[in-house]
Formats: C-alpha cells, sequence, structure tokens
C-alpha cells in the first residue's frame, strides 16, 4: 500500500497495533507491505490530523492482524520504526500529539 505525503508538512504513517511510526517530509513516498507468504493482506486507514493510521489484517478479519510487514522508502530501503520523528514529538495513548 503506497502512501504519499503531498502535503506541505510532515505526515506520520502510524502502524497498530504496534504503535510504530514513520515521518513523511512533503512530497516523499513510503510503502507498507506484508512480507508473509500466501496472505491475502488488507489494509483499513484512518485519517487524522498530520496523520496516517494502518490496521493489517489477513483476509479482511480484524481478529488475524499480520504482524509479519515491513515499510520501505521510495528507493526500497526497509525503514525502522521512528524514521524521520520530529524532535520531542510528543504522545497520547492513541498515538501521536499534532499540533
Amino acid at each position: 500500500m503506497p502512501i504519499e505525503n503531498s502535503g506541505d508538512s510532515e505526515l506520520c504513517l502510524f502502524i497498530e497495533p504496534y504503535c510504530e511510526d514513520y515521518w513523511m517530509k512533503p512530497g516523499e513516498a513510503l510503502t507498507v507491505r506484508s512480507e508473509a507468504e500466501g496472505v491475502d493482506v488488507w489494509f483499513d486507514t484512518y485519517i487524522s490530523k498530520g496523520c496516517v493510521i494502518v490496521w493489517l489484517y489477513e483476509d479482511g478479519d480484524p481478529y488475524k492482524i499480520v504482524g509479519d510487514y515491513v515499510v520501505v522508502d521510495a528507493s526500497g530501503t526497509r525503514l525502522d520504526s521512528g524514521h524521520q520523528r520530529p524532535r520531542g514529538q510528543r504522545w497520547s495513548a492513541g498515538g501521536p500529539i499534532i499540533d
């Protein structure tokens, strides 16, 4: 699932239920994909101010969460959680606080 930040400020890609965050600068694109073989992955996507929240489910079943996934940049480089996280980023139980 490709995600592109076409806005003019940073955008957080937040993967649930693992609370992993990946930050995109304007114009950047990231891709979320499953690494599991033979699994039909469905993506549930929620949008809030400055944040795209993604859940990965096997066969669309919300009780079968896909845990074997990867986030890559436009060149295919695998990224770690916290990629480009803004210094001093604040958090709540629901994810990053975007002012």
